[in-house]
């Protein structure tokens, strides 16, 4: 290829790449589908891709730092502390429950395709983890309870980097017993990979922290410092003992993520942004390999295969690990279904592939067409079946209409009460612990703590709600709160207007793209709603008739009644705003603040 050619196909596969994102981000479906299908169109479907020739020497070893990138990410998401507070039948999943499925799906290699013991070996721990990348996004498709959804994204976080570290083991024990003369030598030289992995990747993680904790280096610059680290850490590793890099890159982010006094925030929300990029960019790549004659070559023993994990292996590892829990037979079923396949075990099974074919073992070559064959066919099956079955079931949420509540002080607390008897779920959160212990003796959810803070991010529980509602006495708070969520509930952000606001120019005001839309028919404020309150005023709940319509409910009010929200006859609670232009008609229920007539207009 000359390089007009090769700056074409980059530019393709970027162009790909974003568009595979939106579409999966429009659909909320997991974006590796849509890679994975590009790639196989752009590869040996229609010739237009040939990474081999595009990249030639160069394609494996930058996958290989693809890879190791990839694994680090996913490594300084497993914190040690949060271990005991996931549950214990998340516990068994990634323990017990892994090892069963282990052993299923390497027996099953082993007897329907004929691999080799250690073939089969390496092949079950390349298709038992799941992972974020693909679990999240068929979440928010599937909303099921939020008991099955906890355990499920925290089995992928778990298991991504516990699932990587297996694979990396057992594949160096293939590579030391290939090179050994006897099983001594060969275990001698697998030991050394743990060790060496081990040595260079605490040490790597270890003086990292070291440097960002002592400020040795700016923080504009420890991502660059991350980047750096984390590829010579692999490359140092792999060039003291070979195929000891990916073990060492996997443990330098745990340690990382582990070690006391640092934060890596920063670091992982750079290190996730280049994952979105390697992994789109990764998966075309791999998947324009892939052999599709090899894959068909395969026959029906593949589908057999599929049901064998879909079927059984899932089955076990669910059985065994929710014994004795207080989930019903719906909660088990639904678990047992959903378990996709995803980036480890495409880009793992790519570079282990060609290095076990490079080092004479026979068939290592197709571990790579039947990894994508596990990961297009749990994606697949599972996107397509897991709402309606949870639907079926009885235990998927309803649609996200629910209220995040930003303050859970006196006014949030009425305000949550009135929509929790409209049938609204809420949530409050609040970092005053007097206004949490209130919010919980009135029966009211709750989470401890900043809803913008990083354990919010892996602890806040958002399945049903689709509204934040800003009732923060801080203005700050609430526009913060309204910036971090705007991803998760796009339009639907709400917030009480901010007394010291009124008061500001333009250019000491946030913005209202960043404030979210103002709460109420007319604007109140937090002090304003609360001396209402203090006066007397109350909430009130109005059903509309046909004989009491919206002209008759402000005639009788006027300007005392401040809707706040409608519900209408579908039982969705829309948010009323000074703008708003909902006509609420016979069968809706309105709630509004109403002032006693003896009060005047604060």
């Amino acid at each position: 290829m000359n390089e007009q050619q090769i700056l074409l196909a980059l530019g393709g596969i970027g162009v790909a790449a974003l568009a595979c994102q939106w579409l999966a981000w429009r659909l909320k479906l997991p974006a590796i589908l849509f890679l994975l299908l590009s790639g196989i169109l752009a590869g040996p479907v229609l010739g237009w891709l040939n990474p081999q020739e595009m990249f030639g020497p160069l394609l494996m070893p930058l996958v290989s730092l693809a890879v190791a990138l990839i694994l680090f990410e996913g490594s300084l998401t497993l914190h040690l502390s949060e271990w005991k507070e996931i549950g214990s039948v998340v516990h068994r999943l990634v323990t017990l429950g892994a090892l069963s499925t282990w052993a299923v799906i390497t027996v099953a290699t082993h007897w329907l395709l004929g691999f080799d013991w250690l073939l089969a070996l390496l092949f079950g721990t390349l298709t038992l983890v799941t992972g974020p990348t693909v679990i999240v996004p068929m979440l928010r498709v599937v909303r099921p309870k939020a008991s099955i959804a906890n355990i499920l994204r925290w089995e992928g976080i778990v298991i991504d980097p516990i699932g990587a570290l297996l694979a990396v083991v057992v594949y160096s024990f293939i590579i030391a017993r290939a090179s050994g003369d006897g099983l001594s030598h060969s275990l001698l030289t697998f030991g050394g990979v743990i060790l060496c992995g081990s040595v260079f990747g605490i040490a790597g993680g270890w003086v990292l922290g070291q440097i960002m904790r002592r400020q040795w280096l700016p923080e504009y610059l420890h991502n660059l410092a991350t980047l750096a680290g984390v590829l010579g850490i692999f490359i140092a590793s792999n060039l003291v003992l070979h195929e000891s890099g990916l073990l060492a890159v996997t443990l330098m982010g745990m340690w990382l993520a582990n070690m006391k006094g640092v934060d890596v925030r920063h670091i992982l929300h750079f290190k996730e942004n280049l994952s979105v990029l390697l992994i789109s960019g990764l998966f075309i790549l791999l998947a324009a390999r892939l052999d599709l004659n090899a894959l068909i070559a395969l026959g029906p023993l593949v589908l057999i295969l599929l049901l064998i994990i879909q079927f059984i292996a899932r089955p076990l590892n669910v059985a065994l690990s929710t014994w004795g829990s207080g989930l019903n037979w719906r909660e088990r079923a639904l678990l047992s279904w959903i378990a996709p396949r995803g980036i480890v075990a495409a880009a793992v099974s790519a570079i282990f592939a060609i290095r076990l074919d490079e080092a004479g073992h026979e068939g290592a070559l197709l571990l790579v067409p039947l990894t994508f064959a596990v990961i297009i066919g749990t994606v697949v099956l599972q996107s397509a079946t897991a709402r309606p079955l949870a639907r079926l079931l009885k235990v998927a949420e309803p649609a996200p209409s629910g209220f995040l509540i930003v303050g859970a002080n006196g006014p949030a607390r009425i305000l949550g009460k009135a929509l929790q008897q409209l049938g609204s779920r809420v949530l409050l959160t609040d970092s005053s612990w007097e206004n949490i212990r209130a919010s919980r003796m009135e029966g009211l959810p709750t989470y401890f703590g900043n809803p913008a803070s990083q354990h919010a991010e892996s602890h806040l529980d958002l399945v049903g709600l689709g509204h934040l509602l800003a009732l923060s006495p801080s203005g700050e708070l609430n526009t913060l709160a309204a910036m971090r969520f705007r991803h998760d509930f796009g339009h639907r952000l709400f917030a009480l207007a901010s007394s010291q606001e009124s008061r500001r120019t333009d250019k000491h005001k946030a913005s209202h793209e960043h404030r979210g839309h103002l709460l109420g028919s007319q604007p109140l404020s937090y002090t304003k709603l609360a001396s209402l309150l203090g006066q007397g005023a109350e909430l009130y709940s109005t059903h509309l008739t046909e004989e009491f319509g919206l002209d008759q409910y402000q005639a009788l009010h006027g300007d005392r009644a401040t809707l706040l929200f409608a519900r209408d006859t579908s039982g969705w609670v829309h948010v009323i705003t000074p703008d708003s232009s909902l006509k609420p008609a016979a069968g809706w229920t309105l709630l509004a603040v109403i002032q006693p007539e003896t009060t005047a207009t604060v």
